[in-house]
């Protein structure tokens, strides 16, 4: 629609910091910005929060830091966009002001009130294929609707003004709706995307009243839903002065870091799949069709063009490497790859449960033998993660998915050469590293649909660069091929893998 000087801002609201990429309608990146978040805190009873208030000014200083970046100050920026964590949300007043800690997409504390979620929308959930995880939003909805939920959700106001802002208008906002509120300087509705865990129904487009009635929510808790890259609204005055953006910049409604991380990619076609490899392990993809999984490990968002978007997060992937000092990690690379596969297997799971490819809260990290030292208990953690992988393909096949053409592979994970070695190795067949396959370029080709290009896919096409393909190493198939039998056989021993 535009080749002139015209940039869209794609936002990422992770748990650690935000970050801004500004794009053009080539896809070339013209700025970035940054700014830290506070740490989660996380407690007893599988409690895990973030200071809420917290979120606006981080993203009003990485904003500000990438259009003070851009030549004309921030001018040429049209349009906005906002993904964040799958499941974060926060009660809020009417004001749009945080009522308490935003309650995190990792908070456990109403496991219980989800058991009960999926009882009470069981016929719908079948439809769905979804299953309602401990840690979903829907339950933590239900947890703040209750009288207990909200002395501890008001915990951090002062005594006096608790009765006052329990007489006030609520709404339970997840991160990019607040954020929404801060650029437009009102109300705004949800995408389909961060809605998923709380409990939308992106299928028949609403959401699950007599779910909420079991638990005794609010209707008017809700936001109003619409589909991803829909506009939202424009940058008031009073956004554009904290942050460089032009007044009356478009505001477009964004997905969760997840799914734009996949856009990013480019895999945004039906038989296109990309696994992430962050902190944990993703696998995502797009079919025509609603894929419907039975034991809830793979669940699909609903794509911004009508499409579907099957897909899981494991809990494991990066953050098996936690202990490592970042600075380490080359050296450990090097080693790992002149010895070759390892002479043990690991599942490197650092936290307790799983929940892709398979489901089992029993499930525990494990290593078959004695690793004979650093670099080949580095490398059998590399292969762990590789083997999750190929289960999850697996998984998929299953269920009459079928991947077309190279595995497109993305995150941090995915900058390790050797890690995308064995990962292709493991797998059998090639893997198309992204070059921009972060999520707020994600968020970017949300923002530039329907105002730099017609649509997704055409924002894909023009922006997503093409990548390179990295393909098996035949000299080690057999022996990756062989730990991974035995892989898959011990969680299959323990019980957790039918």
């Amino acid at each position: 629609m535009s080749d002139r000087a015209e940039v869209v801002a794609g936002i990422d609201i992770a748990t650690a910091a935000v970050r801004v990429v500004c794009a053009d309608a080539h896809g070339r990146v013209r700025a970035r910005g940054s700014a830290q978040l506070p740490p989660p805190r996380r407690g007893a009873g599988g409690r895990s929060e973030q200071d809420a208030t917290a979120w606006w000014p981080a993203v009003a200083a990485a904003l500000r830091q990438a259009t003070e970046a851009l030549p004309a100050g921030g001018r040429e920026v049209v349009a906005v966009a906002v993904a964040a964590t799958s499941g974060t949300i926060v009660l809020a007043d009417g004001r749009g002001e945080p009522l308490g800690p935003a309650l995190m997409y990792d908070d456990r504390r109403a496991a219980g009130l989800n058991a009960r979620a999926q009882e009470a929308g069981a016929p719908r959930w079948r439809t769905l294929g979804l299953s309602v995880a401990p840690t979903a939003a829907l339950g933590r909805i239900a947890w703040l609707a209750g009288a207990e939920g909200h002395a501890d959700a008001l915990g951090h106001r002062a005594h006096g003004e608790r009765h006052v802002a329990h007489e006030a208008v609520r709404h339970v906002f997840h991160t990019p709706d607040l954020i929404g509120w801060r650029l437009t300087g009102g109300p705004v509705a949800t995408d389909w995307s961060h809605a998923l865990k709380s409990g939308y129904d992106a299928r028949a487009g609403e959401w699950p009243d007599e779910v909420f009635d079991a638990l005794g929510v609010p209707a008017r808790w809700l936001p109003s839903v619409r589909a991803p890259a829909s506009p939202i609204g424009t940058v008031c005055a009073e956004a554009a002065a904290e942050t460089g953006l032009p007044p009356g910049c478009a505001v477009r409604l964004g997905m969760t870091d997840g799914c734009a991380g996949q856009l990013a990619t480019g895999a945004v076609r039906p038989g296109q799949f990309v696994g992430i490899l962050g902190t944990t392990y993703v696998l995502k993809g797009v079919t025509r069709d609603l894929v419907a999984d039975p034991s809830g490990a793979l669940y699909s968002h609903r794509h911004p063009d009508g499409w579907w978007l099957p897909g899981g997060a494991s809990s494991t992937g990066g953050e098996a490497l936690a202990h490592v000092p970042p600075g380490q990690l080359p050296a450990l690379d090097r080693a790992a790859a002149d010895r070759g596969p390892a002479s043990v297997v690991a599942y490197p799971l650092r936290r307790e449960g799983e929940r892709f490819p398979f489901v089992s809260g029993a499930a525990r990290g494990f290593v078959l033998g004695t690793p004979a030292d650093d670099a080949d208990r580095h490398r059998a953690t590399l292969e762990g993660v590789a083997f999750l992988e190929r289960l999850a393909l697996e998984r998929v096949a299953e269920l009459g998915v079928a991947v077309e053409g190279p595995l497109w592979a993305a995150g941090g994970g995915s900058r390790s050469p050797l890690w995308t070695r064995i990962r292709t190795t493991v797998l059998g067949r090639p893997l198309r590293v992204a070059d921009h396959a972060e999520t707020a370029f994600g968020a970017a080709l949300l923002a530039a649909s329907g105002t730099l290009h017609a649509d997704l896919t055409a924002s894909a096409a023009a922006m997503v660069r093409p990548g390179r393909d990295v393909v098996p190493d035949a000299r080690e198939h057999a022996a990756l091929d062989a730990s991974y039998a035995a892989f898959t056989a011990a969680l299959r021993e323990r019980g957790w893998l039918r």
